[in-house]
Order: C-alpha cells, then structure tokens, then sequence
C-alpha cells in the first residue's frame, strides 16, 4: 500500500474514530508512508539490495516500538 502523508490522514482519522489506539494509528501511517514499493525502487538505483534491506528492517522496527511506546503513553 502506498499513500502520501495528507492523504492516509483521513483514513487514520477514521481509524482512531472507530477505537484502534492512537500508537497503532501512528505505526500505521508511519508504516504506508515510510515503506512503499516506489520508494523501494527508487532507493534500488543508488543502494544495494543488502542496504535496501537494512534499511527497511531498520525503519520497520523502529516504527514497531514507537507504536508500542504512544500505547503505553497514552
């Protein structure tokens, strides 16, 4: 799934509406956003696929736990 960030607003906004918490909402925007398959193949022709993979690792578990850690503030 790919969405640029004003227009995967509504469909959080809904999301939250209907009761998902508010840190699940946020990895999940976060997620749409930050991992796309275009920008996988943009990243394809300046990176490695080693690196490409690292980095979508590294971006994944870091929007995992900042889900968790808004769950647990708010």
């Amino acid at each position: 799934m790919y969405s640029n960030a004003s227009g995967i607003l509504p469909v959080v906004q809904v999301l939250v509406a209907k009761g998902i918490p508010l840190g699940t909402a946020i990895a999940f925007m976060m997620g749409v956003v930050g991992l796309s398959l275009p920008e996988a193949m943009l990243l394809k022709k300046v990176m490695s696929l080693k690196l490409i993979a690292i980095f979508f690792g590294v971006v994944t578990l870091c929007i995992i736990i900042s889900g968790y850690v808004f769950n647990l503030i708010l």
